[in-house]
């Protein structure tokens, strides 16, 4: 039998390049791949998880308008899917340390009392229609009360946000003495606020609260908006169902 006749040098010249071209595609596709699997581990942060939560709320509420357009911009906000979005929350007043401990200890107990009301009230609107009934809207310990508790801790890590991302000049402790002023000390004795501006001098650094989140600068500048963004729906609407019911909202 003949032997094959030997292969030009054009065509091994071929084949080598269809080789390279193979070999280079696997490297991108493996490239991309990883691009992709850091890119997905470096989403999953507790800052975006809690982002992603709200912004699930927020898309609820927004739905129920459209489709009940006629009833008013009321809504309605499910008890289970509100405690369980909130709970997230107390990690970020952990990275802030022993300045926010009173807000964190506050809010979690707060919290754990709706996530227990969620399993015999179904909605937001439940829980304070029963205790406007009762006269308990106010009474210490009252799922209302705590309710009202829960919206401050949001709105405080809102305004937070909002002053951190004012500028890059802002240290945390103005940022956090400016948001707490405007959101929790009215409501605060002299002895508890005293205290927690004492504490803001505890506070970490921006970067170091960033290292605490497990963020960039980019990254937690996007999920910073994005968690203003999404809350403040659901803020809003907390304080529209005291205020419909004729409950002031200055306690």
């Amino acid at each position: 039998m003949m032997p094959p006749p030997p292969r030009s040098s054009t065509t091994l010249y071929s084949q080598q390049q269809h080789e390279a071209q193979d070999e280079f595609v696997v490297e991108e596709e493996a490239t991309e791949a990883n691009m992709t699997t850091t890119t997905t581990t470096r989403a999953k942060t507790p800052l975006s998880e809690i982002v992603e939560a709200f912004e699930e709320l927020a898309k609820s509420l927004n739905s129920w308008r459209i489709r009940n357009s006629d009833k008013g911009a009321g809504g309605e906000l499910r008890l289970d899917a509100f405690s369980k979005t909130c709970s997230l929350v107390s990690v970020l007043f952990s990275c802030l340390g022993l300045a926010f401990r009173f807000a964190e200890s506050e809010y979690v107990a707060k919290v754990r009392d709706l996530v227990e009301a969620s399993k015999e009230y179904n909605t937001l609107q439940t829980i304070l229609d029963l205790d406007v009934a009762n006269g308990t809207v106010r009474t210490s310990g009252s799922h209302s009360r705590n309710l009202r508790r829960v919206r401050q801790g949001l709105d405080l890590i809102r305004a937070l946000f909002e002053q951190f991302l004012s500028t890059n000049d802002y240290s945390l402790r103005e940022a956090a003495t400016t948001a707490y002023s405007q959101v929790c000390a009215p409501y605060h004795t002299w002895a508890v606020r005293t205290a927690v501006y004492a504490g803001m001098y505890t506070l970490p650094t921006r970067d170091q609260l960033l290292l605490n989140l497990n963020e960039t600068e980019h990254s937690a500048e996007k999920n910073m908006r994005r968690y203003i963004n999404a809350s403040l729906p659901v803020i809003e609407y907390i304080d529209r169902l005291y205020i419909s019911r004729n409950i002031r909202l200055d306690w």
